[in-house]
């Protein structure tokens, strides 16, 4: 398997939301490696996109991060407590990003199901099985992604993104939960891979 270089993450959130579809996400803890298909995935189209922490050119310590190199971890906290995990997309002042919805587990399946469950894979039920990963919050559990994986370089750690010779097809809908949104509440800029098990939402 190859590692994804730099020059992968430098496009559009847009495009890179779709070239992100398929890959897997690997998580390498105490030289264990966890790892998940990316089956699930939203742009997120920065200054002109209401959905976007960094609409209308806003600039926080919180999204700082967005502002940076093309290729890191933007991680932040729904509700106070579960971490969402965002890939950072085109160039430098650029802030635009993709967000990972749903994996499918592959590589380490005791050690998610432990960070999820606290048993292991074959203890799972059925649904369980299919709720490991199948939405941002639930993922970042899985693959012990918390807020201090923000800013962390996937060209760089052992904490990246892989190339695989997955072939899907992919359909694209609106995004969840940005009802605040305005006009950007249309754009189809959720992307996932028809029929898989493991997408949060058909």
């Amino acid at each position: 398997m190859i590692k994804l270089e730099r020059e992968f993450y430098r496009k559009s959130s847009i495009q890179l939301a779709q070239d992100l579809i398929g890959k897997l996400l690997v998580h390498k803890i105490n030289g264990k490696r966890i790892s998940g298909r990316i089956v699930e995935v939203e742009a997120y189209m920065g200054i002109k996109d209401k959905a976007a922490h960094s609409y209308a050119g806003k600039r926080t310590k919180r999204t700082e991060i967005m502002y940076g190199i093309p290729g890191i971890l933007y991680v932040f906290l729904i509700y106070g407590m579960y971490s969402c995990v965002n890939v950072v997309a085109g160039e430098i002042d650029e802030p635009v990003a993709v967000l990972i919805r749903a994996l499918e587990p592959i590589d380490g399946l005791d050690h998610i199901s432990f960070n999820r469950y606290k048993k292991s894979y074959e203890e799972l039920t059925k649904k369980e099985k299919l709720n490991l990963t199948n939405g941002p919050g639930k993922l970042c559990i899985a693959m012990g992604i918390d807020k201090s994986s923000n800013g962390v370089d996937l060209c760089e750690n052992d904490f990246f993104i892989e190339e695989d010779e997955y072939k899907s097809e992919i359909i694209s809908s609106n995004r969840i939960g940005i009802d605040y949104a305005e006009e950007a509440v249309d754009f189809l800029w959720r992307f996932y891979i028809k029929d898989n098990s493991f997408v949060s939402k058909k």
